[in-house]
């Protein structure tokens, strides 16, 4: 046994030496630029993904290196930050982290303990790069994607990281570019304004949930998302088949959300999800495919803020009779404006429970108008709603926050 754990351990630090010489390791200890061999040490591998996009072809960010501390408000000159460094920097398509997909970015060797802020260093647009960081929107041309004075040393997240002896703590970035990307108006310009989380990754063959939808409706205009109490914790676009893949997630039970432009939404309550495998809730050949929506209309309103740009998220809620109330939408409003459009559908929702084993067997909720939503801002640290009604009318919302 003794000989096994050993054999182990020098496993474990030959593939960080590996990583390390092609350009996927990093410093660690105080201030994260190399050194001496740190006793008492794990390792921390970091990946990052993206939820799905809304009105854009590519987002493309360029990542220098990722910088870990176990302070949360250690500032960025101070001494102990360890660092993932990308040589060279890689220049990502957040669009092309979606479905299950991962792009790894390395490990570190650190002390063990546990590290309370994560930060995502971006190249800067410059001269030499003027696009290192861009987008571009549907229908128009690749354009700079502005990152704040404020961002510029580093996208920061507040974490709760614990690296162990011996032992990869696996850990995945999610950028949710959709949230994260302001669009300011009719200037053709772009903030970003990032929303990011970190999800632990435990293990390679578990922790998803997979399955097809129809392919009635577009892919690009179909958001499937796993939920916990109304939040969404994974979501993505099928592909051009139906497949979705929602990875990697925490062990627990979520309620399966399909939302698709002209379609009635869908749920699929009390799906579980394990470490010890994938979670498949339908197949090709019996796809979850919602009811058409022959009739839609448009919720549209204003968020203030009483500044510019404006910074505010809006989600998009549909309740159901006797629970759950689930996510159908939702992006910034526009930065410029604080305008809001969302088109959204006026037939019953359906649901199904899911039972391992078992097709699904849903069936429409009447217990409320099927144009039945509620319009929720967040802003300034704070949340504002309102219920409407677009069954037979276009509604028109307005939240102003001091």
């Amino acid at each position: 046994m003794a000989y096994l754990v050993r054999f182990l351990k020098i496993a474990v630090l030959a593939t960080a030496a590996l990583l390390a010489a092609c350009g996927g390791g990093g410093g660690g200890g105080g201030g994260g630029g190399g050194g001496g061999v740190i006793t008492d040490a794990g390792f921390l591998k970091v990946a990052l993904t993206d939820a799905p996009v809304c009105g854009y072809n590519q987002v493309n960010v360029t990542i220098q290196k990722v910088r870990v501390h176990p302070s949360a408000t250690a500032a960025d000159g101070d001494p102990g930050w360890s660092e993932v460094i990308l040589t060279p920097a890689q220049r990502v398509d957040l669009l092309s982290l979606t479905n299950g997909v991962v792009l790894e970015l390395g490990q570190v060797q650190l002390p063990v303990g546990t590290y309370r802020q994560l930060s995502l260093v971006l190249a800067a647009n410059d001269a030499a790069t003027p696009l290192a960081n861009s987008v571009i929107p549907v229908g128009g041309s690749e354009t700079a994607l502005a990152t704040p004075a404020s961002l510029q040393s580093g996208l920061k997240i507040p974490v709760a990281i614990t690296v162990v002896k011996d032992q990869v703590s696996d850990y995945v970035v999610d950028f949710d570019a959709c949230n994260s990307v302001l669009r300011l108006g009719n200037s053709g310009n772009f903030n970003l304004g990032p929303r990011l989380s970190v999800i632990q990754r435990v293990s390679a063959t578990g922790q998803r949930i997979t399955g097809f939808v129809s392919t009635t409706f577009a892919a690009s205009t179909t958001r499937v998302s796993a939920q916990s109490g109304g939040t969404i914790v994974r979501a993505t676009n099928p592909d051009a088949t139906g497949r979705f893949v929602l990875y990697p997630l925490p062990a627990g039970t979520y309620d399966l959300v399909i939302s698709a432009l002209g379609a009635a939404p869908a749920v699929v309550t009390g799906v579980t999800v394990t470490d010890a495998g994938s979670t498949d809730v339908s197949t090709s050949g019996a796809p979850i495919d919602p009811p058409t929506s022959p009739t839609t209309h448009v919720i549209t309103g204003t968020v203030n803020t009483g500044t510019t740009p404006v910074d505010a998220r809006v989600t998009i809620v549909k309740p159901y009779g006797g629970g759950p109330n689930v996510v159908v939408a939702g992006a910034p409003a526009d930065a410029s404006t604080g305008n809001l459009a969302y088109t959204v559908s006026t037939t019953a929702p359906v649901r199904a429970p899911y039972v391992a084993g078992t097709p699904l067997v849903f069936s429409p909720d009447n217990s409320a108008p099927g144009g039945r939503y509620t319009v929720v801002a967040a802003a300034k640290g704070t949340t504002q709603s309102t219920d409407v009604d677009a069954t037979t009318t276009n509604p028109t919302v307005s939240f102003t926050f001091p």
